[in-house]
């Protein structure tokens, strides 16, 4: 962010990312192409079998005749062709990858009597905080730039005066969204509590004790041998760290379901300053929360939704610009609240630019990649000044689930990915509708496509979220059907109305 003056009220404008897709840098190609190294085997084991089908189909009835003759009176060949055949088949299928389905998932719906439009919003500052004048003017030029509608939500906390940020209101907040995203994902899909063998839950900033996993195993009565996990302090990408670990855990527990539930809690994280870099925080987040169900089981294919195809994780916390540049902290008076850097986009950017080039190899058309990688070579040999040539990553992904962390990411992506108004809708339309809902937001976005009847058998969708720490993630799903939205899809009563015009 950068500071700019207008009518003497000092304004926080976000600072563009870099062109990243320009700037790529041959190390981080190199992950991406290790991931294919990787599969180097069966990829070579390709040829091979087709040489095998071709030969076996040319083989006539007399050739296979005399091939058993030769076999039934050689007990030596059978017995040893055997125990190969045996052994190769257990090992491959002890150690293969196990398919994870997206059963289904359902985003909290936040009722009418919590709605907070601008409105509300800025008398609740006035009222919570007693902000002078210069501040309630920055917050009111934040409001106008950041994307939000009136529709938005905000937790009972914030609906009382004077504000009560207590422990039991947290709770009050973190059971209101959990139990109600959850009422709703067991509703949808007929699974007993009971049924579940892996638990994941992430919010970074309410960590009670017990913790939030052990809120739900206590009010759905789970049972007692569930893996549950609570991820803590990981920012807004935590839902794809989320599904990467249940997916870790479904590889080694089968025929098992599990419950990643991602969330944030806004009631004690309501920032009372006036720190310009920790007030933008109080305008953009707000109430939200998304369940998912995911499963290994193979008899769940033909009911799910979608098929996870990939996760791929970027950390830059070794450097210490990007460890710090979403930082929770005390201002200069004690009052704690989530600092945002001025180097926030150019490290979302770098982030970004390493996550799409390890991606890229797994989901890019192999011309594409061609074409890439040899621009790259002959940039780092020959002439600095050649321009690398820039992946289309519309031919890799129908759908695009960019994180509503704010309007000026949003602007930036769309135009250095090249992308459509329309690729980037479902990312607007949920910042508009539902605010910063923090790691659900990906989900909120996904339920706007299925709610637009946009979702076709075979449609690749590409989640990518950014959190502190700083990370970027993405998270690649392959629907398994032309999908439908479930039944208490969050924009069921309300996607007659969008997309609306928005002021960008």
């Amino acid at each position: 962010m950068r500071n700019s003056s207008k009518n003497g009220v000092q304004v926080l404008q976000p600072r563009r990312l870099p062109d990243f897709l320009r700037s790529v840098k041959l190390k981080y190609v190199k992950l991406g192409y290790h991931y294919l190294a990787s599969h180097l085997l069966k990829l070579c084991l390709v040829p091979v079998m087709a040489a095998v089908i071709i030969k076996a189909s040319r083989l006539s009835l007399d050739d296979i005749h005399q091939m058993w003759l030769q076999l039934e009176y050689n007990l030596v060949r059978v017995v040893v062709f055997s125990a190969i055949f045996v052994f190769g088949s257990t090992v491959y299928v002890m150690t293969r990858k196990r398919f994870i389905y997206l059963v289904d998932y359902a985003c909290y719906l936040p009722p009418q009597h919590l709605k907070a439009d601008h409105r509300y919003f800025m008398e609740y500052a006035k009222e919570a905080a007693d902000f002078d004048e210069p501040t309630m003017e920055f917050l009111r030029k934040i409001m106008e730039r950041s994307g939000l509608g009136d529709e938005t939500g905000a937790p009972p906390s914030m609906h009382c005066f004077p504000p009560r940020p207590s422990m039991a209101a947290a709770r009050q907040e973190a059971e209101l969204v959990m139990f109600g995203a959850l009422d709703t994902l067991f509703a949808s899909t007929n699974v007993k509590p009971r049924d579940i063998g892996i638990l994941v839950v992430n919010c970074s900033l309410f960590n009670p004790t017990p913790s939030l996993t052990a809120m739900i195993i206590n009010k759905y009565k789970m049972r007692g041998n569930i893996k549950s996990f609570n991820l803590s302090g990981m920012g807004c990408s935590a839902g794809v760290i989320a599904i990467d670990l249940a997916k870790d855990m479904l590889q080694v527990h089968r025929n098992n379901y599990a419950v990643v539930f991602s969330t944030e809690n806004m009631t004690q994280n309501w920032y009372s300053g006036i720190e310009k870099s920790m007030l933008i925080s109080n305008c953009l987040f707000r109430l939200g929360g998304s369940a998912v169900l995911l499963s290994n089981k193979s008899i769940d294919r033909g009911r799910s939704k979608y098929k996870l195809v990939h996760v791929v994780r970027t950390h830059c916390g070794a450097n210490d610009k990007a460890f710090k540049c979403v930082y929770q902290e005390e201002d200069n008076v004690g009052k704690i609240g989530v600092s945002l850097s001025k180097d926030l986009m150019a490290i979302a950017g770098n982030a970004l630019k390493t996550n799409i080039t390890t991606l890229g190899p797994l989901v890019l058309p192999i011309s594409e990649q061609i074409l890439f990688f040899v621009t790259l070579v002959a940039k780092k040999l020959f002439n600095a000044k050649i321009k690398p040539y820039v992946p289309d990553f519309k031919l890799a992904f129908e759908h695009f689930c960019i994180h509503a962390g704010g309007r000026g990411v949003i602007d930036e992506l769309e135009k250095n990915m090249q992308l459509s108004p329309l690729h980037v809708e479902a990312s607007r339309m949920t910042l508009h509708r539902f605010g910063n809902t923090s790691s659900s937001s990906i989900w909120y976005e996904l339920a706007y496509m299925e709610a637009k009847g946009r979702m076709r058998k075979g449609d690749r969708i590409w989640q990518v979220a950014f959190g502190s720490g700083f990370k970027c993630n993405s998270a690649v799903w392959l629907a398994l059907k032309n999908v439908k939205p479930s039944c208490g899809n969050p924009w069921e009563d309300c996607i007659h109305k969008y997309p609306v015009k928005l002021n960008l």
